[in-house]
């Protein structure tokens, strides 16, 4: 049994924890262990946690952390075994742990402060993760030390590349530090661009680029050959096609961190996209952290999952968070007595008791299906509908009994029907198969630091967004300019998702299958039926409560269009 705390128990310890929670539950009403555990949050488990272990229990320990004192610290060591020596007396030690019936930190502690006292409290696995993040430092090359290599060809193996230590070469630790600080700072890409006269790198955080971070132009081909290098290409590949892609692996601190590395080449050289797939910081549990969507929209979502076949379709654009919730929908369906097949390019999260395929290239995708259909699925996700053939596969996949997740571009909930139709689906198809349209955006949150009251909305926003007249005179709040030190000078910190949904009923269905509704109509019609908020909605709601501001949401949402 998974208690979501990163750490495995055995039986004994478990049900010590599972009373805890027992005595916990507030209803009467019969549950099992498996429920028990999906409805407790981090927080309760922790607690329950830390009181079968007698140990206090802290959800946050940042604070108590003197990171000169966690510097001196093995802080490989750290991460592996999951605990952080906080701060030392004249004669006690105060250490985090993340299971308090490891061993492990009460012999590193043993051995590395024998005179000490050992106090030990509780709390989650990434408190620990940030405060050893936050203890490392940048170690990024000199200009120059960079200005001095060598441009000879580099090469070399490097299975799991470990950018958390130093390297001697130049070049390995210039990446090495790109990457790491990057993971660091919880940015989602790393670009990297040559011009004429330069050569950059910089990092996508919260949905916007960040500072260029020049490097020494002729150092860009030894770059290029170094990354190929470790995914184990050939630097000639450069010339032999104009798009490559590939993954490695980085080591961070013990953990690792998925690559997906996007290559293609530009007039004056190249431009490469990493993605880092770490999940260290996402919450991905529906209603839960990045994910806390409004209760209404939460409860369609999950009784369009309780329908046993049929499909559901999660838009938006790259970077809007649908792999993030469609593998949230894939953990909230994940039981033992179902049989749940992905299709992914690339695999992304890997979720335990789901079997995980990733496609090699496009020419892999019907065949695969066509294995999936005879290996007994519940439950199959397709990660992209992107052409007929895989739009066909998913509706006969449906058509067949099956449930199946999988994502599409389209800017609205409504416009999946429009987009299956163009791929040359049948409206009846459509109609019959598909159970709920979501739409999904990721909004820039506001820094509750140094957010800037504004008494209410100048006359030319509501008139270009189409705004009533009440918003002339309540507060809102926009971003500092200049940020602080709390946001890194960028006046927001985070993002969180937005999501509308239009759960498609038998009724709704038939209507569209004789062509009695178009999907703008259906989509009207959902709204005054069921009251669910759309997009603009959701949106206007993070207004109201201070947590972004119009620019954050004119970035991502067509705000000139009312519903």
């Amino acid at each position: 049994m998974n208690l979501n705390l990163d750490i495995r128990f055995n039986r004994t310890i478990e049900q010590l924890i599972l009373n805890e929670l027992r005595e916990a539950h507030l209803s009467v009403d019969p549950i099992t262990d498996e429920s028990l555990v999906h409805k407790t949050s981090k927080t309760r488990m922790l607690g329950a946690v830390g009181k079968a272990a007698a140990l206090p229990a802290f959800a946050s320990v940042r604070a108590m952390a003197e990171l000169s004192f966690v510097r001196t610290c093995d802080l490989a060591v750290l991460s592996r075994d999951l605990f952080v020596p906080l701060r030392r007396s004249e004669e006690q030690i105060l250490v985090a742990v993340a299971n308090p019936w490891n061993y492990r930190a009460d012999e590193y502690c043993s051995a590395h402060f024998p005179n000490a006292e050992l106090l030990k409290i509780v709390t989650l696995a990434s408190e620990i993760s940030g405060i050893i993040e936050t203890a490392s430092s940048s170690s990024s090359p000199s200009r120059a030390t960079l200005e001095a290599v060598e441009v000879d060809e580099f090469s070399g193996e490097i299975p799991d590349f470990p950018v958390s230590q130093r390297h001697e070469e130049p070049i390995a630790q210039l990446v090495a530090a790109m990457v790491s600080d990057a993971i660091k700072q919880h940015a989602s890409d790393i670009h990297i661009k040559t011009e004429k006269i330069s050569c950059h790198y910089c990092y996508r955080i919260d949905g916007d680029l960040g500072p260029r971070v020049e490097v020494p132009l002729k150092l860009r081909n030894r770059i290029d050959a170094f990354l190929l290098n470790l995914m184990r290409l050939s630097p000639e590949e450069r010339t032999k096609r104009p798009g490559i892609s590939g993954r490695f692996t980085a080591s961070y601190y013990g953990r690792s961190v998925g690559i997906r590395y996007e290559r293609h080449r530009t007039f004056r050289g190249y431009h490469v996209t990493m993605r880092l797939l770490d999940k260290a910081h996402l919450e991905a549990r529906l209603g839960m952290g990045t994910l806390a969507f409004d209760a209404e929209t939460l409860f369609a979502l999950e009784k369009a999952l309780a329908i046993p076949s049929g499909i559901i379709v999660m838009s938006g654009p790259t970077g809007s968070g649908k792999s993030t919730t469609v593998n949230a929908m894939l953990r909230q369906l994940n039981r033992p007595e179902d049989n749940i097949l992905t299709l992914e390019n690339p695999v992304e999260d890997e979720i335990a008791g789901v079997t995980h395929c990733e496609l090699r290239d496009s020419s892999e995708f019907k065949p695969m299906i066509a294995s999936f259909m005879r290996s007994d699925p519940d439950v199959i996700f397709m990660g992209e509908v992107r052409d007929r053939d895989s739009a066909e596969l998913a509706i006969e996949a449906a058509i067949t009994g099956h449930k199946v997740l999988t994502t599409i571009h389209t800017p609205t909930a409504s416009q999946i029907i429009e987009r299956f139709q163009q791929l040359g689906m049948d409206r009846w198809k459509i109609a019959q198969t598909l159970k709920a349209a979501c739409a999904q955006r990721l909004v820039k949150l506001l820094c509750p630091a140094c957010r800037e009251r504004q008494e209410g909305v100048g006359a030319h926003e509501i008139r270009l967004f189409q705004l009533g007249p009440e918003w002339a005179e309540r507060a809102v709040y926009q971003h500092h300019k200049m940020g602080c030190t709390e946001c890194h000078g960028r006046g927001y910190v985070g993002r969180t998702a937005i999501l509308e949904i239009l759960p498609i009923s038998p009724a709704l269905g038939d209507a569209v299958s004789k062509g009695e509704l178009t999907p703008y109509e259906l989509e009207q019609r959902v709204r005054r039926e069921t009251g669910l908020p759309s997009l603009r909605d959701n949106g206007l709601k993070l207004l109201r409560d201070g947590r972004t501001d119009l620019d954050a949401l004119r970035k991502v949402l067509d705000m000139t269009a009312s519903d």
